[in-house]
């Protein structure tokens, strides 16, 4: 019976690859099979009022994800227990005519190590933040050489904030804790700013796994470059090499798929800080969105970037990255969105989400600054509308 079946699925296909031969196809370059025909609409933007909710001050929003299901979204706050303890904020974007009209706050929750017991001040530098099918959060935390604690990222429980588990982490991503200078790991402040999930459906998990990932903001210790220089002595642009690590999260323990070399953009003319700070799944083929952003002498910049893994190399088992690196792919990238060219005054953008789809059907798009709880910036809100051809 087998055989039968299997003789009559080449059948179909032989016809299927003669009526393909006779048919006239559309050429289709390697740069239109790798990205997706994507792009943006502005739609406006929304700031959010400097205030204190239930003895909290509301600031230091770096992460954003959106629950389909009550439409609400989950905002992370990057305060390292130093205002009030770990947590993130429950926000209600009430969207209208296609129009951010009001955000409100409607409730904190506090992160914990174990039930009972928030996290102790310069313990945790919560960054990432993205909502699991299985209705848990995923928050990556940047770490701090300088303050010895490592950088991690966990599960923990939406309702009581408390840590279910802690994926693990490749010893390249660690600091070395023999009291040297240190050799490797994550740079101070410019860890895991970034977390996403495969989509995978609104509705709770039917058992399929999750996959999940993230991108260092910049180049670990020791894969950075020595500034080069030209003949007549000026400093060239770089490509800073950013690791970008797929996780998968099934029954069994969490495992390490594969690592990617993320190419970081050349820091924009004047750029003190530079590095990426968001990523967003848009399938489940490989494509994300990735959000790079910029502060120097003339304020912030940022661009989204449309990137595609599929043919990139592991790089998982490579100690270092530095200097010249043959027979690595590294991750593709395409430029989606240069928002200087919204002509609006841009913030510490760190935050990208999906939000939920708009009164025509399209899929909206959430970015969100971060205001560093200083009184010159602002926590901003800006709206899109995601468009496919």
């Amino acid at each position: 019976m087998k055989k039968s079946i299997r003789t009559l699925v080449l059948g179909f296909a032989l016809i299927g690859l003669t009526l393909l031969s006779s048919c006239a196809l559309p050429r289709i370059n390697a740069q239109q099979r790798t990205f997706l025909d994507i792009s943006l609409e502005f739609l406006g933007e929304y700031e959010l009022p400097k205030m204190k909710f239930q003895d909290t001050t509301v600031g230091g929003l770096s992460g954003i994800t959106y629950d389909r299901q009550r439409d609400r979204f989950y905002a992370i706050s990057d305060d390292r227990s130093n205002l009030a303890p770990a947590r993130f904020y429950t926000l209600n974007l009430n969207i209208n005519n296609n129009k951010l009209q009001d955000i409100k706050i409607e409730n904190v929750t506090f992160l914990k190590p174990n039930e009972g017991e928030t996290y102790p001040k310069g313990t945790i530098d919560p960054e990432g933040i993205v909502l699991t099918p299985q209705g848990t959060l995923f928050i990556a935390t940047e770490g701090s050489p300088r303050e010895l604690f490592a950088p991690f990222i966990g599960e923990f429980d939406l309702k009581t904030g408390v840590l279910k588990q802690n994926l693990p982490m490749l010893q390249t991503y660690l600091p070395n804790s023999d009291g040297k200078p240190q050799e490797r790991g994550v740079q101070e402040n410019l860890g895991f700013e970034s977390l996403t999930v495969n989509p995978t459906g609104s509705l709770p998990s039917t058992g399929e796994p999750i996959r999940l990932f993230t991108v260092t903001e910049s180049a670990l210790i020791q894969d950075k470059d020595p500034p080069q220089k030209d003949e007549q002595g000026n400093y060239q642009p770089q490509i800073t090499k950013s690791r970008f690590l797929h996780y998968l999260i099934s029954d069994g323990p969490p495992i390490i798929i594969s690592e990617h070399l993320y190419p970081l953009s050349p820091n924009p003319p004047g750029a003190i800080y530079h590095g990426v700070t968001e990523l967003l799944a848009i399938d489940q083929g490989g494509h994300f969105l990735s959000l790079e952003r910029s502060f120097g002498l003339t304020g912030f910049s940022a661009k989204l970037y449309q990137i595609f893994t599929g043919t990139a190399t592991d790089t998982s088992r490579i100690a270092s990255l530095k200097g010249e690196i043959k027979g690595i792919q590294p991750i593709k990238k395409q430029l989606l969105l240069d928002l200087q060219e919204l002509g609006i005054r841009l913030d510490n953008l760190e935050g990208i989400t999906f939000g939920p789809r708009l009164s025509d059907g399209s899929q909206s798009l959430i970015l969100m600054s971060d205001d560093n709880f200083k009184e010159e910036q602002i926590t901003q809100f800006l709206l899109f509308r995601l468009k496919s051809s």
